[in-house]
């Protein structure tokens, strides 16, 4: 009735009355109906925005609406996964820099342009993979690959299937064919043995011009505890192994020990990453590998660069294979590889470059570059979320003093009855966040009146309010959003001043003789 907008004869009360009795009415058209006010009363105002249940029986129970909503949810949940095709993307590029360490000074005479050292790019890999969900337990991926090496190389493409049978396991069937190895079939199945404990089984067969080339593989794993991980597999095929691992990985550390016994590599490998507590999540790893093809020993970085991106350098160092930088930019689900070659031999100057150049040309870009650019990406979301935010509370506050201004004619009346009887008047009411003196001093409170609102909720001497957020109530809006607000009130009953201080969330009920003020002698 007080937002009615026949109540009011001003145009602009008029006007403003119109705004809030819509909200009033789409309130109503909710509450009157039964079956609205059941799904609202289960799943509140996102339940109401669900698509679907404009062609659902009415005459339904809780129960009923509940699974009804769920059925709905999930067809829902069904159509985003059709939209899904999770793409993954790999390119590496493989780059011959020996020629910068490594040259053959007798020649460069001879050679056009030899005065300047000779930097080719001998090998490139490119892969690609599209997920294609069938339904909730198939989905199809189509994966491709291209390789190059000096000059020859070949691609294959490949179809896999893949169904979930139970929360347990899952298996699928593979299809593939290529260029160079021919034809390839194979199966694979994952099953949850025990909760701490799968198991992996692989097989397939790869159709080569020399005939066919059948391969096996099984994979068992075991949480030994919280956070190490236990792996023992055995291959079977062109490359047959046994390999061991032990896994630990924890807030702080990655450690990975493994041993493989196999024809032809058998070898020994320790691996550490030291996990920095940072927000750019800096990780340091090194790790040592020895075996029947000699030593290698591994040190890097990794770093976070951006939101979706991350950025690792790696120094692989070893006999015979020499120095190789390896560069790596992880970028959402496409994953950049550049491993650059350096020398044959170990050289102490290719290991000094590769280790520093890396990290002056990161502190270049990163202070020319990527600083600049997260700053400039961090001011316009700020911008962004305080023009939104502005936008919302200034409607807010709007409808806010729109009620006040049609509220009171009403509480004019309410303080008459009041006064007469000697009842509940509220003489100032506070809404917001409050500066206390401990407080910094540059702190600014940040609070509305809300006298008129409360005053028009008096009935019968009396102010009830649940434990719901105060900003609901008509009136009322967000002066401090995200932040911890309380109600401050004075108010006369009986003649005899209260005050009394509630929290946003808390149920309020006065008067009450613990609110009373004594009086100073």
């Amino acid at each position: 009735m007080l937002y009615h907008p026949d109540k009011h004869r001003d145009p602009e009360l008029k006007r403003q009355a119109e705004q809030l009795f819509n909200r009033v009415h789409q309130a109503y058209e909710v509450l009157s109906d039964a079956h609205s006010r059941a799904i609202y009363d289960l799943f509140g105002k996102k339940g109401l925005e669900v698509e679907g249940w404009e062609v659902v029986e009415r005459k339904r129970t809780p129960a009923e609406i509940r699974e009804e909503y769920e059925r709905l949810q999930r067809e829902r949940e069904e159509r985003r996964l059709q939209q899904r095709t999770n793409p993954k993307g790999t390119i590496s590029v493989g780059v011959d820099a020996t020629d910068l360490f490594d040259r053959y000074d007798e020649d460069f005479d001879e050679l056009p342009g030899g005065g300047f050292p000779h930097i080719e790019i001998n090998k490139m890999h490119i892969s690609q993979s599209i997920e294609a969900p069938l339904t909730n337990n198939d989905t199809a991926m189509l994966s491709g690959s291209l390789s190059t090496h000096n000059g020859s190389g070949g691609g294959n493409i490949n179809v896999t299937v893949r169904r979930v049978v139970s929360a347990k396991g899952w298996g699928e069937v593979e299809f593939g064919a290529g260029d160079i190895l021919g034809p390839l079939i194979g199966l694979k199945m994952f099953r949850n043995i025990t909760p701490r404990c799968f198991l992996t089984a692989q097989c397939g067969l790869q159709f080569s011009p020399r005939g066919p080339r059948p391969s096996c593989s099984l994979m068992t794993a075991r949480h030994l505890d919280q956070n190490t991980m236990g792996y023992l597999q055995w291959r079977w095929g062109p490359t047959s192994a046994m390999t061991s691992s032990l896994v630990r990985d924890t807030k702080s550390s990655h450690f990975t020990l493994a041993l493989q016994l196999g024809v032809p590599h058998s070898y020994l490998m320790m691996s550490y990453q030291y996990k920095f507590q940072d927000e750019d999540q800096t990780k340091v790893k090194g790790s040592l590998k020895t075996g029947w093809f000699g030593t290698v020993v591994e040190y890097g970085a990794e770093r976070k660069i951006s939101r979706h991106s991350v950025l690792s350098a790696t120094v692989s160092m070893g006999v015979p294979q020499g120095v190789t930088l390896k560069l790596r930019l992880a970028r959402a689900s496409q994953t950049y590889l550049f491993p650059i070659h350096l020398t044959d031999q170990l050289l102490p100057s290719a290991v000094f470059y590769a280790t520093v150049g890396p990290l002056v040309v990161y502190m270049a870009i990163h202070r020319l570059i990527i600083v600049p650019y997260t700053q400039a990406q961090k001011e316009q979301e700020l911008e962004l979320q305080r023009k939104s935010s502005a936008t919302d509370i200034a409607k807010k506050k709007q409808e806010a003093e729109s009620a006040v201004l049609l509220m009171q004619e009403s509480v004019r009346r309410i303080v008459e009855a009041e006064e007469s009887k000697m009842g509940l008047i509220i003489l100032n009411a506070w809404y917001g966040k409050f500066v206390s003196e401990t407080s910094q001093k540059q702190e600014k409170a940040r609070v509305i009146d809300v006298t008129v609102p409360l005053q028009c909720l008096v009935k019968d001497s009396k102010l009830i309010l649940t434990e719901a957020s105060k900003v609901g109530l008509p009136g009322f809006y967000d002066p401090c959003v995200g932040e911890d607000k309380s109600l401050k009130l004075l108010y006369q009953f009986r003649g005899v001043m209260h005050q009394v201080i509630s929290a946003d969330n808390e149920a309020l009920r006065i008067p009450k003789q613990s609110h009373r003020i004594e009086s100073e002698s």
